[in-house]
């Protein structure tokens, strides 16, 4: 699954559809845990969605994170818990399961069906999103939430008042058609 995902990003695939790539996105996580508030976001979201297909693949690196409360708690998320130097990226790629025909403007709600790996675990999801489709553009909105231990990101009893077990996800990305070199 990581070496087709891996394909589909580099663009290693016979042309198809209309493909779409992440011009801008934007992932936001937050932790309410019962003493503190932890929230960072990244822009280098990357992806790209097949629209015949119903095809996507999106990506992020762990260490593109900004905006914690401090700068140890930005190298605590990547040294002790995400692990980036072993696990570098997140990625969720997959199928649509909606049949909704994305080339026409409108507003859709679809239902996703994956494999989220984090932490270098890959766990089946189904996640819902809104794609927007306006002028051959497409914009993306999703918001689900992910349990730590569903990808073996450990909590040290320490810090359990602190971190939760349980951190909520928002995604956004902008996309445009990816013109591809005729052969």
């Amino acid at each position: 699954m990581a070496l087709a995902s891996a394909a589909f990003l580099t663009g290693a695939r016979p042309v198809a559809g209309p493909l779409f790539e992440v011009r801008k996105g934007t992932i936001v996580f937050h932790s309410n845990a019962p003493m503190e508030l932890i929230r960072a976001s990244s822009e280098k979201l990357v992806g790209l969605l097949d629209t015949q297909k119903k095809n996507y693949a999106f990506k992020v690196s762990m260490t593109s994170f900004s905006g914690f409360n401090s700068p140890l708690q930005g190298e605590h998320f990547n040294e002790n818990y995400v692990e980036a130097t072993r696990y570098p990226d997140a990625s969720f790629s997959g199928k649509i399961i909606e049949d909704d025909d994305l080339s026409i403007d409108g507003t859709y709600t679809v239902r996703t069906k994956g494999t989220l790996t984090i932490h270098g675990i890959s766990q089946e999801r189904i996640i819902k999103s809104t794609v927007t489709t306006k002028g051959g553009k497409l914009h993306i909105e999703s918001n689900f939430s992910v349990m730590l231990a569903d990808h073996d990101i450990k909590i040290p009893r320490i810090v359990s008042e602190k971190l939760s077990a349980e951190v909520f996800i928002e995604v956004k990305a902008d996309l445009e058609e990816k013109h591809l070199a005729s052969r």
